[in-house]
């Protein structure tokens, strides 16, 4: 019943949601006390969609047991072994903590939830929970559940004791005296609205928090600092996964000498997101081989897109399979190198065949009707849920057209999930 009125409503619900006024009002209250005026971030409105997205209660309950059953599935010790044969060797060290803002990727339709993809430093959560702050009424009187509503209260706490937790599973039972920010280049980074607000939300519960470029970083004497000030914990946004860059050398080096605590870090990102990973997770019988529950293997098995690794020796038979498969970079990052099989060229596809490439059953996104500028149109839809070692901190989803996710959709951007 509730998977049909989604659907009707995701078809023909056109209400507009977002209170812009109370968005834009929220959202300089929180820039006031980062010096930042909100008309210098022109593109800012281009993150929000205007319209929510409906998602039917058992939908969000399965994808968060996906989270969970692959949070057992990483803690085995022979997927671990297994996917650390293929990753960097810095992934062998094992600091500790687990991954800040892990995000789980999905695709919703008549199967049921279907995970495309793992990532680490997920961003766009402190920007989806003000706009989810920031909804009218629609025509639809389920919009947040107890349980949703309760979250969002619970969000800057959540997060608080996120950062703590990952603190203290490196550290002693304290907190960081001062906390970076950590990318290349933040002042012009797409996402540096959302670096601002984790910035001020950690400074308010008392870590001095800092943006900074990693060449801002230097390790001497076994302390990492920038401008003499001691660095004690990293939030790592970097695509540089293994930190194998010359301009991370400080903080590679840091990191490895357990100077300072980095999350994510390069294992996390190894266990959790490599994406030749989603070949294991698609695998039935190596699950099972491995030990995880019949239960949890058909769980997986109904929730993960049978994926392989690319190889030159199966060209003929991945060329025509193609128009099945999406392919993609096993150490890809921001839809950069995906391809949409029924779209490629054959010397594109030679290229593919190099290696560094996975093919995954292609899996259509969902979609939402809403009026753009007066006009009906449709466009397409996924969900992401933010998570804490297995446990969501928001559900969220992304409008966009075209081949991969962007922010450069009319109409598209985040937009909140309404659950029913």
């Amino acid at each position: 019943m509730n998977s049909a009125l989604t659907d009707q409503l995701n078809q023909q619900c056109y209400c507009i949601t977002l209170d812009r006024k109370v968005l834009d009002e929220s959202l300089r209250n929180q820039f006031i006390d980062t010096g930042n005026d909100l008309s210098a971030i022109p593109e800012l409105q281009h993150f929000f969609s205007n319209t929510p997205i409906f998602v039917p209660r058992a939908d969000i309950e399965s994808m968060e047991r996906i989270v969970q059953t692959i949070e057992s599935v990483v803690k085995l010790s022979s997927y671990q072994e297994q996917v650390l044969s293929w990753a960097a060797e810095i992934a062998h060290f094992n600091p500790g903590p687990v991954g800040v803002f892990m995000g789980y990727d999905f695709h919703l339709g008549q199967d049921g939830p279907q995970l495309i993809e793992i990532n680490t430093n997920a961003g766009g959560a402190f920007l989806n929970t003000l706009l989810a702050r920031a909804q009218h009424k629609c025509c639809d009187p389920s919009q947040q559940t107890a349980e949703s509503k309760q979250a969002l209260d619970g969000f800057e706490d959540a997060v608080f004791a996120m950062f703590e937790q990952e603190w203290q599973r490196q550290r002693a039972n304290s907190v960081p005296r001062r906390l970076a920010i950590v990318d290349d280049s933040p002042q012009t980074q797409f996402m540096l609205p959302e670096f601002q607000l984790a910035q001020q939300l950690l400074q308010a519960r008392g870590i001095d928090t800092l943006i900074l470029d990693p060449s801002e970083l230097e390790y001497v004497d076994g302390a990492l600092t920038t401008q003499g000030k001691p660095i004690d914990m990293v939030y790592n946004r970097l695509v540089d996964f293994a930190l194998d860059a010359p301009t991370h050398e400080a903080l590679r080096r840091a990191y490895l000498d357990g100077a300072v605590v980095v999350t994510p870090n390069p294992r996390v990102h190894a266990l959790m997101a490599n994406k030749r990973n989603l070949t294991l997770l698609s695998d039935p019988e190596t699950l099972r081989d491995w030990g995880l529950s019949e239960d949890e293997v058909k769980h997986l098995e109904c929730a993960v897109p049978k994926t392989r690794l690319v190889s030159a020796d199966d060209s003929t038979e991945l060329w025509s399979a193609r128009n099945e498969l999406f392919f993609k970079p096993v150490a890809g990052h921001g839809s950069k190198g995906v391809y949409r099989g029924s779209k490629l060229t054959r010397r594109v596809f030679e290229n593919i065949l190099k290696g560094g490439y996975i093919a995954q059953k292609f899996v259509p996104a969902g979609e939402r009707t809403m009026r753009v500028d007066g006009i009906v149109t449709t466009r397409k839809v996924d969900i992401r849920l933010y998570t804490y070692a297995g446990n969501c901190l928001l559900a969220a989803a992304r409008v966009y057209q075209g081949q991969a996710t962007n922010f450069h959709t009319p109409g598209g951007g985040f937009a909140p999930v309404f659950q029913v």
